[in-house]
């Protein structure tokens, strides 16, 4: 059984950092892309980051460039979020998300195979 779990969310203020961790399970994820998506409250679920299977490529949202990081752990079935100069916009709840798919970082419309079940991130003002 596949499985994403997400940590590292949490309340922080203005400014702050927060690394979000995602840990894949149930089979082999070296040949998947991995992805962050978030979903405020009243809105729709938004693309943030994403990253190639060999972790060479990536790509982000305009809403979070040069504030945001993702990157892959070596064993490749763990993704990170760094997030940095968080704003109070930035609260949502963040989703991890695997895609099988070899040709570097999926954009923001790709579908993906499977997602966790979340963790919020508070960012207040």
């Amino acid at each position: 059984q596949v499985q994403l779990v997400e940590s590292g969310g949490g309340l922080v203020q203005a400014g702050g950092s927060l690394r979000l961790s995602c840990a894949a399970s149930g089979r082999t994820f070296s040949s998947y892309a991995m992805g962050w998506f978030r979903q405020a409250p009243g809105k729709e679920r938004e693309f943030v980051a994403a990253i190639s299977w060999n972790g060479r490529d990536t790509s982000y949202a305009d809403s979070v460039k040069g504030r945001v990081t993702i990157s892959r752990g070596t064993t490749k079935n763990t993704v990170y979020l760094q997030m940095n100069s968080l704003k109070p916009e930035d609260t949502a709840v963040y989703y991890c998300a695997a895609k099988n798919y070899l040709v570097g970082a999926p954009g923001p419309l790709h579908m993906y195979d499977y997602w966790g079940q979340g963790t919020q991130v508070t960012v207040s003002s």
